[in-house]
């Protein structure tokens, strides 16, 4: 269970790094220097876990998915103007790039977080696989 959630929390700093990163390419009015890229990675996702976490916890009774996704993009762009606020190396210019760039990282984060379910659920079903083989032979 720790390496799963080790996997799954290792996932969700290269799904920021990686939207981040995208968001320096594709955006015009962001920029991001390569020291702030690793600050900014940081608070982000601290940032984004704690309002996440506080948001599931205080906000909500019984969550569904589509309530999931929402929180997750409401902190996404919670911890952006978070990270935009403290890490001097992240600038963010206008509401429209703001808009973009939570739906870039929260698509990043969204897909790490996918692939590294995925990958903790083959490693199980191929631990049970094992398991049922030695008993077998």
């Amino acid at each position: 269970m720790l390496k799963r959630l080790g996997t799954r929390l290792l996932a969700g700093l290269v799904g920021v790094a990686a939207g981040l990163l995208v968001c320096d390419i594709a955006l015009e009015n962001l920029s991001i220097s390569a020291a702030g890229l690793l600050e900014a990675t940081l608070v982000f996702w601290v940032a984004h876990i704690v309002v996440q976490f506080l948001a599931l916890k205080v906000l909500v009774r019984q969550p569904s998915i589509a309530l999931a996704g929402l929180l997750a993009l409401a902190s996404t762009i919670i911890a952006l103007f978070i990270a935009v606020a403290v890490v001097p190396g992240l600038t963010v210019h206008g509401a429209q790039t703001y808009v973009w760039a939570t739906l870039i990282i929260w698509a990043t984060t969204a897909t790490a977080d996918v692939v590294a379910r995925r990958t903790a659920r083959d490693e199980r079903f191929e631990k049970r696989l094992d398991r049922a083989e030695r008993r077998k032979g």
